[in-house]
């Protein structure tokens, strides 16, 4: 049985994870904002594979993200639908799993859209600063230091990159069928990523009702794993990017 992508009032939520977080924590203490590596050498050969495939350029839209974007390469899910709409834009897939935004922020900084210069830049990120740790007890990111967080990613996308578009996709809903639903935190963190576009550079773009019924539930049919879509939440992905990412890059030019 899938789980419900629930939908709780600022207040409520805010109120949950208030009673979860340490009252010590402040904002200098948001993990979502401090740049750094995942741990292990596949993630930084991950990384160094990408400052070689930056290097090389011709790179006219690059991919953002963690698992969900690394998954575009899985021939079991995205990768034919990869290689039938992107492949032909010269686009990249710097998608690296269990990204959260400090990892992202430190590999931006470390160098991976140095001397690129893309049309556009799809960016999702933010998933899994939410919900708990392996314990299922400690929380990882706040609402608010998640949104904190990719606002963070936005910013310095945006200062490293200042010619290039920029598609914000909200965070997918999710669930967990083992202790509280992450899924809890992503209404209220998607609310404030809206508010990121400015009809400019940064368009913003929900798929989330794409990938639920009509009971608010997340679609075992298109995420198995209520967490990362099969080949045919792929397709409908790309679908919904065609209209906004055509026009971006018509912008660009």
């Amino acid at each position: 049985m899938s789980r419900r992508y629930p939908t709780l009032c600022g207040a409520a939520l805010g109120a949950l994870f208030a009673a979860l977080v340490p009252v010590a924590a402040s904002a200098a203490q948001n993990t979502a904002i401090e740049s750094a590596p995942q741990r292990g050498q596949a993630w930084l050969t991950r990384h160094e594979g990408f400052l070689a495939e930056a290097k090389r350029g011709g790179i006219d839209v690059l991919f953002l993200g963690d698992s969900i974007t690394d998954f575009w390469r899985d021939p079991n899910r995205g990768l034919a639908v990869w290689q039938r709409n992107y492949a032909p834009l010269h686009a990249a897939n710097f998608g690296i799993s269990a990204d959260r935004t400090q990892h992202l922020l430190w590999r931006l900084e470390h160098g991976e859209v140095d001397g690129l210069s893309p049309k556009v830049v799809v960016l999702l990120i933010g998933t899994n600063n939410t919900g708990w740790e392996s314990d299922l007890k400690t929380p990882r990111n706040t609402t608010a230091e998640t949104i904190e967080g990719v606002t963070l990613v936005v910013k310095t996308l945006r200062a490293k990159l200042p010619q290039a578009k920029l598609l914000l996709l909200a965070v997918f809903p999710r669930a967990d069928e083992k202790g509280p639903p992450p899924g809890q935190q992503i209404p209220e963190i998607n609310a404030a990523l809206a508010r990121l576009a400015d009809g400019k550079t940064v368009q913003f773009l929900d798929l989330g009702p794409e990938f639920l019924d009509a009971q608010g539930e997340v679609r075992r049919d298109l995420m198995p794993d209520l967490l990362h879509p099969n080949t045919q939440g792929y397709e409908i992905w790309a679908d919904a990017m065609r209209e906004p990412l055509a026009r971006l890059m018509g912008d660009a030019k």
